[in-house]
């Protein structure tokens, strides 16, 4: 049996077993490792495995003092049961750490209930920077030692909450951390494998706050529509942008448009991520561009691209009013001014279409069937009107019941 030493002073030691074994003379005394001879069997894994122990070790006893804590025989043999029986349960998936790497192992094949398809690389990539955001705290705050489901307590969800403020990231970001580690839990929760019930309390919510979107108006899209751009690249990201911003549509679903898609003028389209189909009579300005390519559309670009070049095309269009924008980050609330093409993304396009349409006193519940909002709330949440275009709306209302 091969044990770890570990002495405080002349007259005290720990001797931990590692569970490894090795015929004594396949054992190199002077470098404490097996020796590098053929009819050593396993001699690298083994080596390894001690080379890993002694690494971690060394790191959480100079953690430790660094710190200002007393390295005692209980403490190192708590963390070493801690670490080697993570070691063991991880690969089994019982443990925290087991059960999120057996999650993202499986989320390329994994189907969103709601609609039945694969989960978008948008939520893996969410959920793999979550798990990076837990393991730096790990490191950062618990001395390297992995958190398991009953250490995710009202504690946990404080101490986390605070790192990920000192990170600067804003509170819907850390939100998003705390709605994905969430999905973990309950999953965890209904297979049986996690006890803890402590994250369903409402002091373990998921945090958000409004964002301060913007939107283009009529005379604004009208603006970027008329605009002679010098280029073929601006004109076409303009292009598919005023497409999403007259059907209402996600960048992932009307830059895949095809002629399938078109009948008797109207739109007939399956929504990407919520499987809904919906009909979208099309506007002046679709038709137009559809007949400009020929009964297609412009050949789609990464949305990273677009959101690039579509701020190129605004700024060019003259669409440059000052902006203001609050965001709160690091616990800190900012107030930030920007120009309105500094803020346009693919997302504008939609939101838009949703608040131009509003304003113009179109029925929001007829707008929420293209849009897909649940709720009046959702929908009144993501529009983009101010106190003064709500008035505006109802002495508009006043007037026409006076006439």
């Amino acid at each position: 049996m091969i044990y770890l030493v570990y002495r405080f002073g002349r007259n005290d030691k720990l001797v931990y077993s590692t569970g490894l074994k090795a015929q004594p003379h396949h054992w190199n005394g002077e470098k404490m490792r097996m020796r590098n001879v053929v009819e050593a069997l396993g001699k690298d894994v083994i080596n390894n495995r001690l080379n890993e122990l002694q690494t971690v070790t060394e790191t959480y006893i100079i953690e430790l003092k660094a710190k200002g804590k007393l390295v005692s025989k209980e403490v190192l043999r708590r963390f070493l049961d801690m670490y080697t029986h993570h070691q063991l349960s991880d690969q089994e998936g019982t443990t925290l750490h087991g059960f999120i790497e057996n999650y993202l192992a499986h989320n390329k094949s994994r189907v969103n209930p709601n609609t039945g398809k694969l989960i978008s690389y948008k939520v893996r990539r969410e959920h793999e920077r979550t798990y990076a955001l837990l393991q730096a705290f790990e490191k950062a705050k618990n001395g390297g030692v992995k958190f398991d489901f009953e250490d995710i307590t009202l504690d946990f969800y404080a101490d986390f909450t605070a790192y990920l403020q000192e990170l600067n990231l804003s509170v819907n970001t850390i939100g998003h951390k705390i709605q994905t580690l969430k999905v973990w839990l309950n999953e965890a929760t209904d297979k049986g494998i996690n006890k803890n019930q402590q994250y369903k309390s409402h002091r373990f919510r998921a945090i958000t706050e409004e964002t301060e979107n913007i939107y283009l108006t009529p005379a604004e899209l009208d603006k970027l529509y008329r605009y002679e751009f010098e280029t073929d690249r601006l004109s076409r990201v303009r292009d598919l942008f005023l497409i999403g911003a007259y059907t209402g549509l996600r960048f992932s679903d009307f830059t895949r448009i095809t002629a399938d898609n078109i009948r008797f003028n109207t739109l007939y389209i399956e929504q990407q991520k919520t499987g809904k189909s919906v009909s979208i009579p099309m506007h002046p300005v679709v038709l137009s561009i559809w007949e400009k390519y020929g009964g297609r559309l412009p050949s789609a670009i990464s949305n990273q691209r677009f959101n690039t070049y579509i701020k190129e095309a605004c700024r060019l269009a003259g669409i440059d009013s000052i902006e203001q924008k609050s965001i709160t980050k690091g616990g800190m609330r900012i107030k930030k001014t920007y120009k309105k093409y500094e803020l346009v993304s693919s997302h504008t396009a939609r939101r838009s279409f949703a608040t131009n349409l509003y304003l113009s006193g179109f029925p929001s519940l007829s707008i929420m069937q293209i849009t897909g909002h649940r709720t009046e709330t959702a929908f009144m949440k993501y529009i983009k009107v101010t106190a003064t275009q709500h008035a505006c709306l109802l002495r508009q209302h006043w007037q026409a019941k006076a006439e």
